[in-house]
């Protein structure tokens, strides 16, 4: 009896608990239908806003700088020489290299003695053919007076001749003295004849005596010129370099002793490209007188001097390109001939263009400006000229808009912006000197190549380049300066 009370009371159990379990499971069923069957609107989507960097555009009137790099040249060379051959037994104190000098001043003297000797043989010779000159004028005279003797002579023969005519026509002369006195007129004229002869002779002589004098006189000038070139002077004034000679060397003919170089007529040598030296020429072809400014890096110091464009190279090297331009300099006494230097130019000015950071131009030839509603727009330019880390543009109707200045691929037309950093006008940005690069294995191999290969660049120069190059991060100045002396 107690059994079956028991049991059944945990079928009564069991039975509440399963009436339960399928209520719960009723009432989550229908919870869960009715939260499906309810209509959620869906949520409010906001527009996504970028955030940009913008710069208040202006138009203004600029002077373009097109840079290059080139070296230090001197308009005026000499190379001085030995014009004769001997030992060199004199020198000037200041004949050192790079030692400074005077026009005039005495250089080193080679042994004048042959020199000595040859002019006075040259003296002796020239005072024999005087004398000569002077017998063959006396010569002459006699020669002269000769024949005007025998001149008197026919004369008088033949007056003889006519007086034996005259006796013998009126019968008392002869025959025989006739033909005597026809017989004297012929021998006193065959002595005319040599007497001319003789007359013609001695003017010859006078000739070539004085023939003979000049030969003299220009022999001795010659001795005295070679004299006078054993005695080394300064051309102009300027400073000395590869001197070689030394006291007590011998020189050949025509041997070279040292260069002389004029610092104040330096001149820079660069190289630009077809595209840089066509914005370098007037209307009609010719090259532009334009400011040009050197600037020779050292350090902590910077050495500048001013000059103009003088001239440009008459042609072109086998495998070169651009143009070869050739800068006249004003005094600059700190400048060496063979110093590399950086050149700038100032171009001729350009009105109305909009000064840009070059990171706001896009490779599709526009910019991107922000309207009233904050959106952005395409806006269409013309690059001018790319100056460091800035551009020149043309466009109307870009000035007083703002402009994006770092483009990047998720800006385009009509998105919303929110500016970060707008200014309040067109502020250059331009690459400081202390600006820095990180170069590829590849870039880097072959700017140490160039360099190395690059004859033209002084040694001193060259391993300060090759240091630089060895640095994790490069100088962007030193990169830009190997990469344009390749031309083009």
């Amino acid at each position: 009896m107690r059994f079956l009370r028991q049991g059944l009371l945990g079928l009564f159990i069991l039975s509440l608990t399963a009436g339960l379990l399928g209520y719960a499971g009723q009432v989550l069923r229908d919870a869960v239908e009715a939260r499906m069957a309810r209509d959620t609107p869906a949520p409010e989507r906001r527009e996504r806003v970028y955030a940009v960097r913008t710069l208040h555009a202006e138009a203004a009137t600029v002077t373009p700088r097109l840079t290059a790099f080139g070296r230090i040249e001197s308009r005026r060379t000499l190379d001085i020489r030995a014009q004769v051959a001997g030992e060199i037994v004199e020198l000037a104190e200041g004949f050192v290299e790079g030692g400074a000098v005077e026009a005039g001043q005495f250089l080193a003297r080679i042994d004048p003695a042959p020199a000595e000797d040859a002019r006075e043989r040259a003296r002796i010779d020239l005072a024999d053919a005087r004398a000569e000159a002077r017998e063959a004028d006396r010569a002459l005279v006699l020669a002269r007076d000769e024949l005007a003797a025998r001149e008197a002579q026919v004369a008088l023969q033949s007056r003889v001749l006519s007086r034996q005519r005259d006796l013998e026509a009126r019968g008392v002369g002869t025959i025989t003295a006739i033909e005597s006195a026809e017989f004297n007129v012929m021998q006193a004229r065959q002595a005319v004849l040599s007497s001319r002869q003789a007359l013609a002779l001695a003017e010859a002589r006078v000739d070539q005596a004085a023939t003979a004098v000049s030969r003299a006189e220009l022999a001795l000038a010659e001795a005295e010129r070679r004299l006078g070139e054993t005695r080394i002077t300064a051309g102009f004034s300027g400073r000395l370099s590869e001197v070689s000679a030394v006291e007590g060397g011998i020189v050949a003919v025509g041997e070279q002793i040292a260069r002389l170089v004029d610092g104040r007529a330096l001149e820079v040598a660069f190289r630009v490209s077809t595209a840089q030296y066509a914005r370098l020429l007037d209307e009609t072809g010719a090259l532009l007188a334009l400011p040009v400014t050197a600037t020779l890096d050292s350090g902590d110091r910077t050495i500048r001097a001013t000059g103009r464009l003088a001239r440009e190279a008459a042609a072109l090297a086998e495998g070169e390109s651009g143009r070869m331009i050739f800068a006249a300099l004003d005094r600059a006494p700190a400048l060496k001939p063979g110093d590399f230097v950086r050149v700038g130019i100032e171009e001729l000015p350009l009105e109305g263009v909009v000064r840009l950071p070059a990171t706001a131009l896009g490779s599709d030839g526009a910019v991107l400006a922000v309207d009233k509603e904050d959106r952005l727009t395409l806006v269409p330019v013309t690059l001018l000229r790319r100056q460091g880390n800035e551009v020149l543009l043309a466009a109307p109707g870009l000035a007083g808009r703002e402009i994006v200045t770092e483009r990047s691929p998720a800006l385009g037309p009509g998105l919303k912006v929110r500016r970060i950093g707008a200014s309040e006008g067109a502020e250059a940005a331009e690459a400081s000197e202390s600006d820095t690069v990180s170069l590829s294995t590849e870039r880097r191999a072959r700017l140490r190549a160039q360099v190395e290969a690059d004859t033209a660049l002084p040694e001193a120069e060259r391993r300060r380049l090759l240091a630089e190059l060895d640095r994790p991060l490069v100088p962007a100045r030193t990169v830009a300066r190997i990469e344009s002396r390749a031309g083009g």
